[in-house]
């Protein structure tokens, strides 16, 4: 959902190195046949001695083949040990950028950083609205912040937006489980040793993720996520909130309540998530320093992070009634104080950051 501190910014200076193409060497082997000679026939002795014959010429020495040329080993994946870059990783909708703050000693386990409603597409909001990149910048593990994906729940859409003009089909669900994966492990990421973690749009997005990719996310953390998607209301409160968000369409994402919609919603796949670590927040709206509404516009943010923030607390406490009835743990942070801004999700991720570590680490 739209957050106030997605849809005001500020301005950006973050240091990226590009990362270019790298080009493989094929190298071709070429084989030398060597012909096979032929033995003379032997005829009958003459009945008259005949003239003695001049030797025949040597015959010329078989070419010998040259040793084929030994191929080059295949290059050893790199494996990147601290800093920040920026990568364009191919995709089923065409390139997509990649913000990485990769692990301080070369470590192999990655934190997936999901955005908001509103995700732009020149930076991941995580890498400017808050301070994750120092708060992971001494520990060994890789964070991993895509770009863009604004409206898209990162799902696999069933089709393109029918209200914006949308040339392609959004795959997200595809990219973050398979393309991405993929191409992170030529830089010594691991497949397997993940977490994920989003707020509010990007919140119900990691535990879909993490619920049906077991094998990759070993935690998921949900900050200020929309837990309960079909409750009543709720499709259409999503609804007006995409149309805002760059006027995408709901009903190309997924049909009503259908098979598709309902994959989606965390109250439903809920007993997918037995057994995998998770921190789940959200706070009851009350504005505790983050906000500035000494403004028309500062009043207008600050009314509209309020409700957004009530809206979460509403699903996520319907979420965890819903764990409880199945026996299934997570941990909870819910307080009073705290709005749909990005200063407590900042907070947030820092309460989660042990927790994420350690999954990491086993």
């Amino acid at each position: 959902m739209a957050a106030q501190g997605e849809s005001c910014p500020g301005s950006v200076r973050i240091a990226a190195t590009q990362h270019g193409w790298r080009r493989l060497l094929a190298t071709a082997v070429a084989v030398i046949a060597v012909p096979g000679l032929a033995a003379p026939a032997l005829a009958d002795p003459p009945a008259e001695p005949v003239p003695v014959a001049e030797p025949a010429p040597a015959a010329e020495p078989a070419p010998v083949a040259e040793p084929a040329p030994v191929a080059e080993p295949a290059p050893e994946p790199r494996r990147p040990a601290g800093g920040f870059e920026e990568l364009m990783v191919p995709s089923s909708m065409g390139p997509i950028k990649v913000q990485v703050q990769w692990a301080r000693d070369g470590g192999d386990g990655a934190l997936y950083l999901l955005d908001g409603l509103r995700a732009r597409d020149d930076f991941n909001a995580w890498s400017f609205e808050t301070s994750a990149l120092r708060m992971f910048a001494e520990d060994n593990i890789t964070l991993v912040m895509p770009v863009g994906g604004q409206s898209s729940f990162y799902s696999d859409w069933r089709a393109p937006s029918s209200t914006n003009g949308q040339k392609f089909t959004y795959r997200w669900e595809t990219f973050l489980t398979e393309e991405l994966p993929a191409f992170l492990e030529g830089y010594g990421v691991s497949r397997t040793k993940n977490a994920v973690a989003g707020l509010s749009m990007g919140g119900s997005a990691a535990l879909a993720l993490a619920a049906y990719h077991r094998d990759q996310f070993k935690h998921a953390s949900s900050f200020s996520g929309y837990l309960n998607i079909s409750a009543p209301g709720m499709r259409e409160a999503i609804r007006i909130a995409m149309l805002d968000a760059g006027r995408f369409n709901v009903d190309s994402m997924a049909w009503p309540w259908s098979p598709a919609w309902l994959r989606m919603d965390p109250f439903v796949f809920a007993p997918q998530l037995r057994g995998l670590p998770m921190y789940i927040s959200a706070a009851w709206g009350v504005p505790g320093g983050y906000e500035d509404p000494s403004s028309p516009v500062g009043a207008f943010n600050t009314v509209n992070a309020v409700a957004l923030e009530v809206l979460s607390m509403l699903n996520t406490r319907a979420f965890k009634t819903r764990l409880e009835s199945l026996g299934i743990d997570a941990r909870y942070d819910l307080p009073v104080r705290g709005t749909h801004a990005w200063g407590y999700w900042q907070e947030q991720l820092a309460n989660a950051r042990p927790d994420i570590l350690a999954a990491l680490a086993s």
